[in-house]
C-alpha cells in the first residue's frame, strides 16, 4: 500500500534534506496527474485537498477514500492532507472523512485565539492520530475563503512559543512567498535570514511554506498565446524555494502553475482542435500537463526525485523493528 503515515515521510524527508510537495487535487485527472508524476518520479508526495476542492467534489468523504483506492495502485509513498481549513468543524470534518493530515487555518487570528484554537484542533486530531499543521503570520492573496491585503512576517520566538503551546506537528510560515501571487516587477524575495533564525529555534521541526508556485512568466506567456488572459503576477522564483528546502523547510505547497498548465493545455487543444467535443481529447493532455510540472517540481525544487528507494528500504526496516510509525497514521 502506497499509504504511509505523515510522522514517517516528514522524518524521511528530515534525515534526507528534501522537501515533500503538497499538491492540491479536484479531480480524477489532477489526482493521477500527481501519483504519475511521484512514480515517474520516484518521489513522495502530498495528496491535498482544499475547501475549494471539496465543494467542487461535492461527496467529500467518497473523494478522500477516492484518493486512497488510487494511491493503492502506486508503489511511491504518499499521506492524505487536507489544506487550509478555517474552522474547527472544517477540521473535524476532514478528519471523519478519513485525513490523516489536517491544516489549521488561524493565521488571521490574533496569536492568543490562534493559540487556543489551535490547541483545540490539535487536541481533537492527537485522539484520532491525526497529524496538525498550524500557521503562524500571514501571506498576501487569496487561500480559499481566506484573504490577506498584506504580508505578516512570521516572528521567530513567537513561533518557537506557538509550537509549545499548541502541540502542532507542523507549522506554515510567512517568509516571503504569497498565496496566487502579487503585483511586482520581479519575483519576490524571500527572507533567507528570517527563515533560518525561525529554523534555528526548531531544528529539525517540519515547517512549511505555502504559496510555493513561483508563477514563471514563461508559463504566463503560454497560456496568454492561447488565448488566455492571465494578468503577470509575481511569486519567488524556483531557486529560492530550493533555497528554502536547503535551509530546512520540510513541506512546499505549490499549485498555481499547475493550474496554469492544465489550462494552457485545453485552451491549445481546442484551438488546433476546434471540431473536436469529446472532453476525452483534452483532457488527457490537461493532465499530462499537470503531470509534467508536478515531476519538475521534485526534480527541479524540492530535490524528492528518486527518494523512493530509500523510503522503501526504511519501511521494511521499520517494519522488521515493528515500529508504530511505519505505514500507519499514528503520531
Amino acid at each position: 500500500m502506497a499509504i504511509k503515515s505523515p510522522k514517517e515521510l516528514y522524518r524521511h524527508a528530515t534525515e534526507n534534506h528534501y522537501g515533500l510537495g503538497a499538491f492540491n487535487t479536484f479531480s480524477w485527472e489532477t489526482m493521477m496527474a500527481v501519483m504519475e508524476a511521484a512514480q515517474a518520479a520516484k518521489s513522495p508526495a502530498i495528496l491535498q485537498v482544499s475547501m475549494g476542492a471539496r465543494k467542487y467534489a461535492g461527496h467529500f468523504k467518497e473523494y478522500v477514500d477516492t484518493l486512497y483506492t488510487l494511491a493503492e495502485q502506486y508503489e511511491v509513498p504518499f499521506f492524505v492532507q487536507h489544506d487550509h481549513c478555517g474552522t474547527f468543524e472544517a477540521c473535524r470534518e476532514a478528519i471523519e472523512a478519513g485525513c490523516q493530515a489536517v491544516m489549521f487555518d488561524g493565521s488571521h487570528l490574533p496569536y492568543e485565539q490562534n493559540v487556543k484554537e489551535t490547541r483545540q484542533v490539535v487536541e481533537y486530531a492527537h485522539e484520532k492520530g491525526v497529524w496538525v499543521e498550524a500557521e503562524l503570520g500571514c501571506l498576501p492573496g487569496f487561500e480559499d475563503l481566506v484573504f490577506s491585503e498584506k504580508a505578516v512576517y512570521t516572528d521567530p520566538d513567537l513561533a518557537a512559543r506557538f509550537i509549545d503551546r499548541t502541540g502542532c506537528d507542523a507549522l506554515a510560515v510567512a517568509v516571503g512567498t504569497s498565496h496566487g501571487g502579487v503585483r511586482s516587477e520581479d519575483y519576490l524575495p524571500l527572507d533567507f535570514e528570517l527563515l533560518e533564525e525561525i529554523v534555528k529555534q526548531k531544528p529539525d521541526y517540519p515547517f512549511v511554506l505555502h504559496g510555493a508556485a513561483s508563477l514563471p512568466p514563461k508559463l504566463i506567456d503560454a497560456c496568454n498565446r492561447q488565448g488566455g488572459q492571465v494578468e503577470y503576477l509575481r511569486n519567488c522564483s524556483e531557486e529560492s524555494i530550493a533555497r528554502a528546502v536547503a535551509l530546512g523547510v520540510k513541506k512546499v505547497n505549490m499549485d498555481v502553475d499547475n493550474f496554469l498548465v492544465f489550462t494552457t493545455a485545453i485552451r491549445e487543444f481546442f484551438n488546433t482542435s476546434p471540431d473536436v467535443y469529446d472532453p476525452r481529447k483534452y483532457l488527457k493532455p490537461a493532465r499530462d500537463a499537470f503531470r509534467m510540472e508536478v515531476e519538475h517540481k521534485m526534480k527541479e525544487v524540492l530535490n524528492s526525485a528518486g527518494r523512493y528507494p530509500e523510503v522503501k528500504e526504511r519501511s521494511r526496516e521499520a517494519q522488521d523493528k515493528k515500529s508504530p510509525c511505519a505505514g500507519e497514521g499514528i503520531l
